[in-house]
């Protein structure tokens, strides 16, 4: 995220379970990072594409999410692996998800 000029502030938390349940991450969206941008809940190897245009649309969602780890997503590229398919996806308070974008 620093290389698409997003400053970071890594923290280390004993409890992800806990901290993922306070953000209302739905277990099927959870990953092995959780990022707080502006108020929005980024979870996962989210493109920063998708992060720059939560923060210029500013839907009345909790946050965006890349469910695991899927090889081919930022972060996870992998030499003389081919990209795995991943989804992009909203959710919302009420649980509500919504896919917004697919990769590759």
């Amino acid at each position: 995220m620093e290389d698409n000029g997003f400053t970071v502030k890594i923290e280390d938390v004993a409890n992800l379970t806990d901290l993922k349940a306070q953000y209302q991450i739905p277990y099927e969206l959870r990953s092995c990072h959780t990022a707080v941008v502006d108020g929005y809940v980024i979870e996962g190897h989210v493109p920063a594409s998708e992060v720059r245009q939560l923060l210029s649309e500013r839907p009345e969602i909790i946050g965006i999410a890349v469910a695991g780890m899927p090889v081919g997503s930022p972060g996870m590229e992998v030499a003389g692996y081919d990209a795995e398919n991943f989804s992009v996806v909203a959710f919302d308070e009420t649980g509500v998800t919504d896919i917004i974008a697919t990769y590759p």
